[in-house]
């Protein structure tokens, strides 16, 4: 199955069709009378739906067990036509866009086999995706277009070359994917003052996004979230939250991480953990939800 342990728990909908044709209308009034022989032909077929749209990952060998928490069957006769709508809802990590497919393909199949003792003309045609919506593709429309940012790495062995700075690089490459422009890569070691005057610097130059990497830990040379408060015009400790949670679920060491974020005047500031894997998860659990905030501020950023 593919990966998708760095993804979000995120509100995911689907909705499918499939439809259903006969050749006499004796066998729609049959359905509408209920006079089937095996049965009310739209509860049956609603019953067996719902089964098919809870047992998707046991049939499909790719799809990820989820939880469903809502599901809905709708059935609609249009002449000699019966359309099946499925609606599937989950908050998870994936979507359910299969769930939704087939649970309208075995509803449908669920009709055929209770009507073909009456209807041998019967066919089952377009089982289809009708929409979508959830998880990260529908927050990539957010706008990214113009954004710049800068990356500023507090590390006393990376600035001494002791060590190789691979953190920073795995955050600009992560921006990079997220269509944000980096305008500037610098590595400085873990003093207060000079983080204070670089985050003046970029700031006053008007970047709009400024990631410091490193020095937001417990250790006494961690001093990038003491040296960046005092100069905050705003803080968002939300986003600072999410992060922690995100990796939280990952490593319970993630509850050591003492990153803040917020405005510096017209530029959003984070500070992430020092580490590859942990500055990495902190973009994947913010970006690209937390492009929104530049929209929210876009008279913030044009003043």
């Amino acid at each position: 199955m593919v990966d998708i342990t760095h993804k979000s728990n995120s509100l995911r909908q689907a909705v499918a069709s499939a439809i259903l044709t006969v050749s006499k209308p004796e066998t729609i009034e049959a359905v509408k009378n209920k006079t089937v022989p095996k049965g009310d032909v739209f509860e049956f077929s609603r019953a067996a739906g719902l089964l098919a749209i809870k047992k998707t990952s046991d049939v499909i060998p790719d799809c990820h067990p989820l939880p469903v928490e809502f599901a809905s069957i709708t059935h609609k006769i249009e002449g000699l036509t019966i359309v099946i709508t499925v609606e599937v809802q989950t908050i998870y990590r994936t979507g359910v866009e299969v769930e939704a497919m087939h649970g309208a393909a075995i509803t449908a199949l669920t009709i055929y086999d209770m009507l073909k003792p009456l209807d041998k003309g019967l066919e089952i045609s377009s089982i289809r995706l009708e929409s979508k919506k959830g998880g990260k593709t529908d927050f990539r429309q957010q706008q990214a277009a113009g954004i710049r940012a800068a990356v500023i790495v507090c590390s006393d062995s990376v600035s001494k070359k002791i060590k190789e700075d691979t953190a920073g690089k795995k955050v600009m490459e992560k921006l990079k994917d997220n269509q944000i422009e980096v305008i500037a890569h610098e590595i400085i070691p873990d003093d207060t003052g000079l983080i204070q005057e670089k985050a003046r610097e970029h700031a006053g130059k008007g970047c709009d996004l400024l990631v410091f990497v490193g020095g937001t830990g417990v250790s006494p040379k961690d001093v990038t979230p003491d040296a960046i408060r005092p100069l905050l015009t705003s803080e968002i400790p939300g986003i600072m939250e999410t992060a922690r949670r995100y990796g939280q679920e990952r490593t319970p060491y993630a509850m050591l991480s003492r990153g803040i974020c917020g405005f510096i005047n017209k530029t959003l500031v984070l500070t992430l953990p020092g580490s590859p894997k942990g500055a990495g998860e902190t973009i994947d659990a913010l970006f690209p939800f937390i492009l929104h905030v530049f929209k929210v501020a876009e008279g913030l950023r044009h003043d």
